[in-house]
């Protein structure tokens, strides 16, 4: 059976008196890909922030695999293996695109030269070999969301949580990342923690995902049981029949 690699045990987090989340319990297995749905203020980044380290939980805990992360600051998380890209993509903008690939590998201790080598490789994956020279400034919003996959994987990830990855992309370029999302899982075996608005675009990609709503869970199951939850057709999906 496979091991799990991510494990949040009934985190809560409150920001004065709002439950932001409220004893939010997921598991994610090794090699898996699971969604992270709701509606807007459901408590979906706020998740995020937990799994991430940039929020402590005000109770419950947090396991990466064997290690016990519910204490450990983000960027101690990032060493051990988790990496995590934004809705709205922060690149150095004065840098060319592989620089900003290049940054993530150098702070590991990589050589100039080795880490060129490297952020060209990653560079080339996410489909912007093209571009590799030209800044970060240029690049359209579906290709500033695939240097941000770039610049994740430049840091060696075991768990690659994504954040609204189709967020502003144009349509034809949408089957694009939701590719390379998939291949991050069968070429690389990196586990994905994802959050997407559209939920159209998980089906056949996700293979369990958590509906939240005002901080709790609603449901949990595969895609389709989630979409076909009556709850979810009415909060979500607006099924006045539901």
């Amino acid at each position: 059976m496979t091991a799990n690699l991510l494990e949040v045990s009934q985190a809560t987090v409150q920001f004065g008196g709002v439950v932001a989340l409220d004893r939010v319990d997921l598991t994610v297995r090794e090699g898996q890909t699971m969604a992270i749905l709701g509606p807007n203020g459901a408590g979906k980044t706020t998740l995020f922030n937990v799994v991430a380290g940039v929020v402590p939980p005000s109770q419950g805990s947090i396991r990466l695999g064997d290690t016990d992360v519910t204490k450990a600051t983000s960027s101690l998380r990032s060493a051990k293996g988790i990496a995590r890209t934004f809705q709205i993509t922060q690149p150095f903008s004065g840098l060319t695109v592989i620089e900003n690939v290049m940054v993530a590998i150098v702070s590991r201790g990589q050589s100039m030269a080795a880490a060129r080598d490297e952020a060209a490789e990653y560079v080339e994956f996410v489909g912007l070999s093209a571009k590799l020279d030209e800044p970060a400034r240029t690049l359209s919003t579906g290709q500033r969301k695939r240097l941000e996959l770039a610049r994740a994987l430049a840091t060696k990830p075991r768990l690659l949580l994504l954040d609204e990855v189709t967020g502003g992309v144009d349509r034809p370029s949408i089957p694009q990342i939701l590719d390379l999302i998939r291949r991050l899982r069968e070429e690389r075996g990196i586990t994905v923690l994802v959050v997407e608005h559209n939920m159209e675009v998980l089906f056949g990609l996700a293979d369990e995902a958590i509906f939240l709503n005002r901080g709790k869970v609603l449901v949990t199951g595969t895609m389709q049981e989630v979409a076909e939850h009556a709850a979810v057709r009415s909060i979500y999906l607006g099924d006045s029949d539901a």
